[in-house]
């Protein structure tokens, strides 16, 4: 497995496994596919102090990791948000945990302050992914989303990247 900044030459790939979680599943808010040229938008809005970063395994990418701003307002400036998804034909099998792993050391290397994570109430694999890189739970969100006829909470996690 290899882990590598993503270049636009990725979107497709990048755009394919979203897309499935877009449609299928609440890991995600977005409800709308990502066309091509959106996708190659928002890696070209990432090419900064924010990045995306792929696992790929024979030549293939099988999973992402990106992080965003938080919010954007200035005081947050020092905080980012991640997202991790990993193609269904790898998962469980430890791509998640080195893309989380090296996007907390790519935003400790950017001089960010802390990392935070929202995660789809629920979805375990996720809570418990980061929980294995030292995100906490601080709280939790109730019924901020609507996907599917259903109301959504929120977990909110967090990792102190600098002391």
């Amino acid at each position: 497995m290899h882990i590598r900044l993503a270049t636009i030459a990725d979107a497709e790939a990048i755009r394919t496994i979203y897309n499935l979680e877009v449609t299928e599943t609440t890991h995600t808010f977005d409800m709308v596919p990502r066309s091509l040229v959106d996708q190659q938008q928002w890696l070209t809005s990432r090419l900064g102090a924010l990045t995306v970063l792929t696992a790929e395994h024979a030549g293939e990418v099988v999973g992402f990791a990106s992080l965003s701003s938080y919010r954007d307002r200035p005081a947050y400036r020092t905080t980012v948000e991640d997202s991790v998804y990993v193609a269904r034909s790898h998962q469980g099998k430890g791509v998640g945990k080195l893309l989380l792993t090296a996007t907390v050391e790519a935003a400790r290397s950017r001089g960010f302050h802390t990392m935070m994570a929202r995660i789809v109430d629920g979805h375990e694999a996720s809570i418990q992914l980061h929980r294995s890189v030292g995100f906490e739970l601080v709280g939790i969100e109730r019924e901020v989303g609507r996907k599917f006829h259903r109301w959504l909470d929120v977990a909110l996690m967090q990792r102190m990247l600098r002391s």
